[in-house]
């Protein structure tokens, strides 16, 4: 594999004809580099009219290599061959060196130049790329790999230090102006012009001597230095420690280089170099590897319009009111601080409430706006800030949380914002977590970089007072007032959503953009009387779980649930996929001529389900086949003898006569090794919010259970 470097432009803030100067003190000998044993000049030529000076020279090279290596190969030193062009005229250097020792074996290949500043032409610029190309080297290919970048990186920004001392020695010797190159005078035209600043020309140790103005020049009298604009089309270093933070050479080559290659083939907007960094970051500085993660998150952002997201999305009232979480000030690193009061915030109503989308744009707009506030708090504060602290409060956090459909949704959310937010998250602090905290851990923390949970700082209890909790990283005057702090804290207090605020599919979101959520965790159902709603499952291995949440919306309906050994036929082929059926769907899948107990069997007693009513449940099977889920308008019993109906099942029956019912449901299969002692199921549905009553029910053919929320 071709290893490359790529050097950000660095600035020499001396005119060209000074850093020349100091450049030539390098040679023959350099005891600032002391990797250089020393050269010696091959070829020299200049052009007529001494625009142009070309010098070739072999340079000696001692390589840091394990004596053992350097015997195998037979060579104590290494030598390659530079050739220097510079162009007084247009003021630019460019140099060119490879080895030529093994060269058969191990290409170098390095190209250098220096340039005159784009904005400031008493400043001078630098660029250096390399690459590094090892055929075969006695096996050692990868141990050589490995010292010639150490060896090449470590030699990097040493070259500019050494640069900058002979400037400085240059100009503690009252250099401090070399005069620029001019035309030699025409034939019989005598020049009368003499060098600024006491010196001649021939006095100064470069390689071409020539006339020049008398206009004085000094390194102290530029301007102070600016960093280049951050859309030019090359990186400054100045810049880059400014805006992005120290990295290595190395790592300011991967950027430089992703960042080239998006300018060449990127057809739409750019990503800001903060942006293309974090990418890096994420794949350590792969190249290829964050590439690839780059394009994917790229494409995800034009295909759903991200980019718009600050100014198309507006945040329902619900979140405003029921959504715990909002930014407040920064941490001492003069991160922005995100605050978010899990443990208060009624997740199962906000899904059912608002659906994924919504809280999933939700997020998005969270991320944006945080990437937003690094970049005011990085010209607030004078250094870069690239990433945002997260502080999670879990009290209250209990087992509705835990709620399956709502662990799945977090889950996905965690997806899409590792795959295009990544290393956005500077530290999360987590405090006053409870017992089941870590049940909630074991779930999530599979799907979290590795990176990302290094940055987790976990409280239970009051821990996060005093020294080592949250004053380490948050100032006094910051922390919240919930938390033991002075500061009155705007974040909302959240509470328990209305189920009448429940959303079902028959009440589509108004919004023009393409949905990011393409599979709704809950769909909605239309329950007639004689017209029961009905979904099935088919099981393949006996020891499985099928587990249901539901909520009903409107009227009160009966749940059970049928096993058969037959494949039940309807023209509703959309039935066995809910997420593609219509809104409101009506299905009937058990036909009129099947016979209880002989085509199909009850595997649960009948559970009348009130309107308002959540129910979580889970069934265990024994037996392959096909399970069917029903829901069908509960009516009054029919009449024996001389007993009559009961009141309420007839005025049940009078309020929902003329109107269908509603309910919004979800359901899953899960292997029962899975399942059992999962305290994510769905019968972990224990709320703060609720007052609960359980209904369970059995059969001697499976074990089972459902609960009821009112």
């Amino acid at each position: 594999m071709v290893q490359k470097y790529q050097s950000p432009v660095r600035v020499y803030k001396y005119p060209f004809e000074l850093v020349m100067a100091a450049y030539e003190k390098r040679f023959p000998t350099c005891p600032e580099i002391p990797v250089f044993l020393g050269s010696e000049i091959l070829h020299e030529s200049r052009s007529d009219d001494g625009a142009i000076h070309i010098i070739e020279r072999s340079c000696k090279l001692n390589v840091d290599a394990p004596r053992l290596l350097k015997k195998i190969a037979g060579v104590e030193y290494v030598f390659f061959i530079q050739k220097n062009t510079v162009n007084w005229k247009e003021r630019t250097l460019r140099i060119e060196a490879h080895n030529e020792t093994f060269a058969n074996r191990v290409v170098v290949l390095e190209t250098c130049s220096y340039s005159v500043h784009p904005e400031n032409e008493e400043w001078t610029c630098f660029e250096q790329s390399a690459s590094l190309d090892i055929k075969s080297f006695f096996g050692f290919e990868s141990t050589v790999e490995k010292i010639a970048m150490k060896q090449y990186t470590s030699n990097i920004k040493r070259g500019k230090e050494v640069i900058e001392h002979y400037l400085k020695e240059l100009i503690s010797q009252g250099i401090t102006f070399i005069p620029r190159w001019t035309p030699p005078p025409v034939c019989g035209q005598k020049d009368e012009q003499t060098p600024a600043g006491g010196h001649d020309a021939d006095d100064v140790p470069l390689e071409s001597g020539a006339p020049g103005t008398t206009k004085e020049q000094t390194g102290s009298s530029c301007p102070p230095a600016e960093a280049v604009s951050p859309d030019a089309d090359k990186l400054d270093a100045d810049y880059i420690e400014r805006y992005l933070g120290q990295l290595t050479p190395m790592q300011e080559s991967c950027l430089i280089r992703l960042r080239q290659w998006l300018q060449e083939t990127h057809k739409g907007k750019i990503p800001k170099d903060e942006h293309i960094l974090r990418f890096l970051r994420a794949r350590d500085f792969n190249i290829d590897k964050a590439r690839e993660m780059l394009c994917q998150s790229l494409s995800w952002r034009k295909q759903y319009q991200v980019d718009y997201i600050l100014q198309s999305w507006r945040p329902p009232a619900l979140l405003d009111e029921y959504y715990t979480g909002g930014w407040h000030y920064q941490d001492k690193d003069g991160r922005p601080l995100y605050i978010l009061r899990l443990g208060q915030m009624d997740t199962k109503g906000l899904v059912k409430a608002l659906g994924e989308e919504s809280l999933l744009r939700h997020v998005l707009s969270i991320n944006e706006e945080g990437q937003k506030r690094c970049e005011e708090n990085t010209n607030t504060f004078g250094h870069p800030i690239t990433s945002w602290t997260c502080l999670v409060d879990l009290e209250g956090l209990n087992m509705r949380h835990l709620w399956r459909p709502g662990v799945k949704a977090l889950l996905r959310i965690i997806e899409v914002v590792e795959d295009n937010y990544p290393e956005t998250l500077g530290r999360l602090l987590i405090v006053r977590a409870p017992r089941v905290f870590p049940v909630l851990w074991t779930l999530v923390s599979p799907f979290i970089n590795e990176n990302t949970r290094q940055k987790f700082l976990i409280y239970s209890g009051n821990n996060y007072q005093g020294p080592g909790g949250l004053i380490d990283y948050v100032d006094k005057d910051v922390i919240p007032d919930f938390l033991g702090g002075d500061c009155m804290c705007t974040v909302p207090e959240g509470g328990l959503v209305p189920k009448s605020l429940y959303q079902t599919e028959e009440e589509p979101e108004n919004s023009d953009h393409i949905r990011l959520w393409t599979e709704t965790i809950y769909h909605s159902a239309s329950v007639l009387r004689g017209a029961p709603h009905e979904i099935v499952v088919e099981i393949l291995e006996g020891e499985s779980v099928i587990t249901w949440d539901f909520d009903i919306l409107k009227g009160d309906v009966v749940f059970s649930l049928f096993h058969s050994k037959r494949a039940p036929e309807t023209n509703h082929k959309e039935a066995t996929l809910p997420s593609t059926s219509a809104a409101g769907d009506n299905v009937q899948l058990i036909d009129k001529t099947w016979v209880l107990g002989v085509d199909y069997s009850r595997m649960e007693s009948p559970l009348v389900c009130r309107e308002g009513e959540s129910i979580q449940g889970s069934h265990v099977t024994r037996w392959p086949g096909f399970y069917i889920l029903q829901w069908k308008m509960h009516g009054p019993l029919p009449c024996s003898g001389s007993s009559l109906p009961r009141v309420d099942d007839v005025l049940a029956s009078l309020q929902v006569s003329s109107h269908k019912c509603k309910l919004i449901y979800y359901y899953e299969v899960l292997a029962s090794k899975d399942f059992r002692g999962s305290m994510s199921s769905l019968e972990s549905c224990n709320s703060g919010f609720s007052q609960l009553s359980g209904a369970t029910t059995s059969s001697s053919q499976s074990q089972s259970s459902s609960h009821i929320s009112r």
